[in-house]
Formats: structure tokens, C-alpha cells, sequence
């Protein structure tokens, strides 16, 4: 898979090739080095380089090839925890200022794409928030005062512009924006390595050390040493298991489909519905507009039905727009914190020129440019406002009940240790499946390819030793416990883990 984080083709890499610098061959020594080629680190990056600092970004795959590409590339302000309840967990200055953080997020990447000349679709729209058919409108009711309250201009109208479907009343909210996540990261690799910096992909770091200086050990030897080092893999690869159990894994899903060209007013939607779905629409270079349809989320490595949720997205859409025929179909990995906001800084321990970003809570792109915003701040040490409320290192008592749940998922999914195994031989396993079978005491995940070749590894995951679950509709094993994740052959995809499936 080259560092790809699934086998279907998101929408923007259908006819593209993502930038590919290269690996590193030889140690190196710069001022910072960030790990991780997608928003939040390419962000970091270029804040620092602006600013002269010397940087090297490392990558396991091509740029933006994790996460990233799996975006639908929604920006907006409007957040999906709702204002109402980030004013319980953080207080109204709290909410306040992560409505200002996003939007400035916002501003900063409609600024970068104008300074930097990058062609990137960058459109301001507005978002419409609505309920569902026969849903309360309590919600919106709520979540007005208190967009309100957090300085957003955001108002209650009759009904979103959509005219094949009656949404009912719904939350406008101005000022929301979209772009092409991809050609920005190219705008953005260019501009990093006009100011020197350096980027080194099929470089995956299996140690990441902190103290009187930063060293960071690559899987094929060569060890790069900073001042500072910045994580931004998603899922953090530091032996620091706090971040891991702040938040939980979910896979998200997506498709573009091709409808009549002025069919939709330019917009974004979302509705209230659990799991929710967001929609929004993109150029595209034959006839007529593609419409992004995302949503159906679930926890990671637990349902399966995973290849159905495509179908599920399609049937939702065909009942409100007119969909001519569906071109693509991806789904991507959201780590939602259980308070709502990304982890952004120092981690919870270990040493003081360490950084992480993570926790992207559906709004990656945002809080990935939020990370360049604040760390870039924190490794020059600059103040930020907004680096208190995004710290790695809070604690909210108010989350304790979501906090206690999603752990007490995650130790409900040991069980699986016990489970009868998926099948009993290995002739069971069609061509292009995976299934878990049992040896003895232990249980193991075993993939047949494509020309019969079987592939057979533990299916206990490095990390804390969950076992795996096969992902049909990206041909993955999926942790169920921490969202790591790995290709057929036990290759690892996302961390936490650093390692792969062993062989035995």
C-alpha cells in the first residue's frame, strides 16, 4: 500500500500523483524535525521555515497519503461537539475561544493559499446545520444561543437551499469555507523547500526521544537529531499511553457522486443525525459537479458491516439529491478526544521539546492548522491564547462519564481472546478476505490475495495486545482497542503502534 491508509482511491488522488521527495539515507541534524506529511505537520513545518528555522519533515508514505487524502475538506468553525456542549466542559470563554481558533484556522489557510499563489479551490460558503425528518429542534435551539454566545454569526432559516429536499428549520452559519486538501499540500511542500526545509517520505520513525536534545531513530537506520521534535502522525507514536486513552478511534466513510451541474447551491450541510452525515460539493473536470457525501461512523475494529456503510451513504443521498451514478468510495479514521478538541502541544509526560497534534475530532483540517499555528508558537517560545485550551496536558472532570465509557469499551473488546475464531481452516478464506483464525491458544489473522498466496500473522496488536478485526471495505486489520491499524500482510497503516503483526 506505500504508507496508504486503505485500499479504495479518495476523490482527490483519482488522477494525481502525490508529492514523493524521497527517503532519508543518512543521518541528519536540523533545528526541528516533524514526523508526519500530512496537514498538521506540513502546516508546522511551514510555520517554522517561515520563521528560518531548519526543518526536516519525515513521512512513512507520500505527502498527505494518511489521513488526509481522506478528508471530504470541510472548514468550518461551526463545530460538530456543539457549542453548548464545549460551554459545559470548558466554559463560555472556553467555547469562545475555540470558535475564534477556527476561524482563524480558517483565515490562515485562505492567507497562505493567496501569499503562496496556491491553486487550491479555496471557496467561502455558508454551512447549514439541520435536524432530521420529524427530529426536535431543541438542538438547534440550543446550539443558536450558544454559537451566539461564542461570537459566531450563525441564524435560524426556514430551510436549507436545497431544492429536491425539505430540510425544515435550520442553523445558518456564515463565513464557513472548502478547498482541495491535497493541491494545498502541495503548495505547501513547495513552499517549505523554497525556504530550505526538507521532506524525506517511505521514511517511516519507529523511536521518537526527548531531552537535551531530540533524536528521532527511522526503521531503516538513519537517526535524525533537533532541538525539538513534533508528532504528528495522527495517532502519536510516543510511549505515552495518555493521549491514547483520551481518546477513541472511529472509521468515517465517504463517496463522491456525479450530479447535474447547478442541481445544489454551493454549501456546506450537516445534519444532527447519530452517526451524522455532512455533505458538501467539489468541481470536477467532466460534465456537471460531484457532491462529497461523508458519515455512518462507527468505533474502529467493531462492526462488521463496514462495506455496507457505502451503501447506507448512497441510499441517503439518492432520497435527497440527484445522484446520477456514485464515482468514488473511501473512508478515513477520526480520533474524537472525549471532550471535543484536539491535543496540541507537550505531551502528557516525557520531555519538553516533544510536540504532538492529535485528536483531530473531525475537523482535521482546521486542527491541523491549528497545530502549525500553536506549535509553531510553542517550539519558538511564543505565547499563544489558544495553547492552554488545546494542551495534551488538561483535565476535565466534566468528561469523566465519556471518559469511563469509551475505556470501558475498549477493556470489553479483551474478551476477544476467548472468542471461537471467524473460521475453522484457512479454506474458508476466499480471495482478497482476511478472517481470524485460531492455533492453539492464541488467535491468528490470516489474509488469502488475490492469487491464492496466504498471508498469515498474529492477530494480537503490538500496542496494548487487542486483537484485530478485518476491515473488508479497505482490506485492513483494525485494532478495536486504540484505532491502530495495518495492511493485509501486518504492515502497520496508522499508530499507535510502531510495530507490525509478528509472524508467530
Amino acid at each position: 500500500m506505500d504508507g496508504d491508509s486503505g485500499q479504495r482511491t479518495p476523490v482527490w488522488t483519482a488522477h494525481r500523483e502525490l508529492p514523493d521527495p524521497g527517503p532519508l539515507t543518512t543521518d541528519l541534524r536540523v533545528d526541528v524535525c516533524v514526523i508526519g506529511a500530512g496537514i498538521a505537520g506540513l502546516s508546522t513545518a511551514y510555520t517554522l521555515a517561515r520563521q528560518g528555522v531548519s526543518v526536516a519533515v519525515l513521512d512513512r508514505g507520500r505527502v498527505g497519503r494518511g489521513e488526509t487524502v481522506r478528508t471530504t475538506a470541510h472548514l468550518a468553525s461551526a463545530l460538530d461537539d456543539r457549542f453548548y456542549e464545549l460551554e459545559r466542559l470548558f466554559g463560555r470563554d472556553g467555547a469562545r475561544l475555540a470558535a475564534e481558533s477556527h476561524a482563524a484556522s480558517i483565515d490562515r489557510i485562505e492567507e497562505i493559499a493567496r501569499t503562496e499563489g496556491i491553486d487550491c479551490g479555496f471557496e467561502r460558503l455558508d454551512g447549514y446545520l439541520f435536524a432530521p425528518p420529524g427530529g426536535s429542534q431543541e438542538e438547534l435551539d440550543d446550539e443558536l444561543e450558544a454559537a451566539r454566545r461564542a461570537g459566531l454569526f450563525v441564524e435560524r432559516v426556514p430551510r436549507a437551499p436545497l431544492p429536491h429536499y425539505d430540510t425544515g428549520p435550520c442553523l445558518r452559519f456564515a463565513n464557513q469555507a472548502q478547498f482541495d486538501p491535497i493541491s494545498y499540500l502541495e503548495g505547501l511542500v513547495r513552499a517549505i523547500q523554497s525556504d530550505r526545509g526538507r521532506i524525506f517520505t517511505r521514511t517511516a520513525a519507529v523511536q521518537v526521544e526527548g531531552g537535551c536534545e531530540a533524536r528521532v531513530t527511522t526503521e531503516a537506520g538513519p537517526v535524525v537529531t533537533a532541538r525539538a521534535a513534533v508528532v504528528a502522525t495522527n495517532s502519536p507514536i510516543l510511549d505515552d499511553l495518555i493521549p491514547d486513552i483520551q481518546q477513541a478511534a472511529y472509521r468515517t466513510y465517504a463517496i463522491a457522486a456525479r450530479i447535474p451541474a447547478g442541481s445544489i447551491p454551493r454549501a456546506l450541510y450537516w445534519d444532527t443525525v447519530d452517526p451524522y452525515h455532512y455533505v458538501r460539493l467539489t468541481r470536477d473536470n467532466g460534465d456537471g459537479d460531484l457532491l462529497l457525501v461523508g458519515g455512518e461512523d462507527h468505533r474502529t475494529g467493531q462492526e462488521d458491516n463496514a462495506a455496507e456503510r457505502f451503501g447506507w451513504l448512497e441510499s441517503w443521498a439518492r432520497e435527497r439529491f440527484l445522484i446520477q451514478n456514485v464515482e468514488h468510495r473511501w473512508s478515513g479514521q477520526v480520533l474524537e478526544p472525549t471532550d471535543g478538541l484536539a491535543f496540541l502541544g507537550p505531551p502528557p509526560t516525557g520531555a519538553a521539546n516533544l510536540f504532538i497534534a492529535t485528536g483531530d475530532s473531525g475537523h482535521g483540517m482546521t486542527h491541523g492548522t491549528l497545530a502549525g499555528m500553536i506549535l509553531g508558537d510553542l517550539v519558538l517560545g511564543r505565547d499563544n491564547r489558544w495553547a492552554s485550551l488545546y494542551s495534551p496536558r488538561r483535565l476535565r472532570w466534566a468528561t469523566t462519564g465519556d471518559f469511563v465509557r469509551e475505556n470501558a469499551n475498549i477493556v470489553a473488546q479483551y474478551v476477544d481472546w476467548v472468542t471461537p475464531a471467524e473460521v475453522s481452516s484457512t479454506d474458508e478464506i476466499a480471495p482478497g478476505r482476511g478472517a481470524l483464525l485460531r492455533r492453539g491458544l492464541t488467535k491468528m489473522a490470516v489474509y488469502r490475495d488475490e492469487s491464492g498466496e496466504l498471508h498469515e500473522r498474529s492477530a494480537i496488536c503490538p500496542h496494548l495486545g487487542c486483537i484485530v478485526a478485518w476491515n473488508p471495505a479497505e482490506r485492513t486489520w483494525d485494532c478495536p482497542c486504540h484505532g491502530s491499524r495495518f495492511d493485509p500482510q501486518g504492515r502497520v497503516l496508522n499508530g499507535p503502534t510502531k510495530r507490525g503483526l509478528s509472524r508467530t
